[in-house]
């Protein structure tokens, strides 16, 4: 049931994150907090009176040390999910070697360095693990080539490691958002101009909310779903499967 979820949010204070922790507060389940503004996870946590970190999820030394006092105040923990990541919309011919390595960091090694923090934790009772993956791993979209590279690792991270740990009943899926408005792609969706073009290759015509993504991560980490593992869900308004309509140019 979902009121025996017990997890790990890395990247808890972002537009998802809250949008999670309500979801699993609601269901009665239990959660600790992990990101890099204090402040904000203090905010967050404060409604559910649950303790939080603060940690660089691209730093595992800082990812261990915050797994183990999730550990001890949850008293163990059956789920893990990561939310840290970021957005880089640059042709490759103008990405940096900074951008790049930023891009690979937060997005790629954050995911790498959950699943390598928390597998240790869930051999005994198994768990779920939840990655963050985005349409654009999966379809071509233009000046996306350094976040669909690394969420296409994150997918292929996702499946590999759901092989290697289904032994232990760990199970490792991922959801791969389209646009969602979140403060993080607010120039995107807050931009008329993009936000027209980006929209009309949404089939069902709506921008994702941040509760649309939170319901598939609750859904996962559900212990009743324990029949699921190794899967990319794309919660993206059609665009990662079905031909939207572009706007004409001119």
């Amino acid at each position: 049931m979902m009121s025996d979820i017990r997890a790990v949010i890395v990247g808890a204070a972002g537009g998802i994150g809250r949008a999670v922790c309500e979801g699993i507060a609601h269901a009665g389940g239990q959660a600790f907090l992990i990101g890099r503004n204090e402040d904000k996870l203090r905010e967050t946590s404060e409604p559910y009176g649950w303790s939080f970190c603060a940690a660089d999820a691209g730093d595992w030394g800082q990812l261990e040390q915050a797994f183990a006092m999730a550990a001890d105040h949850l008293q163990g923990f059956n789920g893990a999910v990561n939310l840290a990541g970021s957005v880089l919309l640059k042709p490759m011919h103008l990405t940096s070697r900074t951008d790049w390595d930023t891009t690979v960091l937060l997005n790629l090694t954050s995911a790498a360095g959950v699943v390598r923090t928390a597998v240790p934790r869930l051999t005994q009772t198994g768990g779920s693990i939840v990655l963050m993956s985005s349409a654009a791993a999966s379809i071509g979209l233009p000046n996306h080539e350094a976040i669909a590279a690394c969420k296409a690792g994150v997918e292929g991270l996702t499946r590999s490691s759901a092989a290697t740990y289904a032994d232990k009943k760990i199970r490792v899926n991922c959801v791969a958002p389209g646009l969602v408005r979140t403060p993080m792609t607010e120039r995107v969706w807050n931009n008329p101009r993009s936000a027209e073009v980006s929209l009309a290759m949404h089939p069902l015509g709506r921008f994702g909310e941040p509760a649309d993504v939170a319901r598939a991560i609750c859904f996962l980490l559900d212990p009743d779903q324990d029949w699921i593992t190794g899967q990319t869900l794309g919660v993206d308004g059609g665009l990662g499967m079905l031909k939207g309509y572009p706007v004409r140019k001119g």
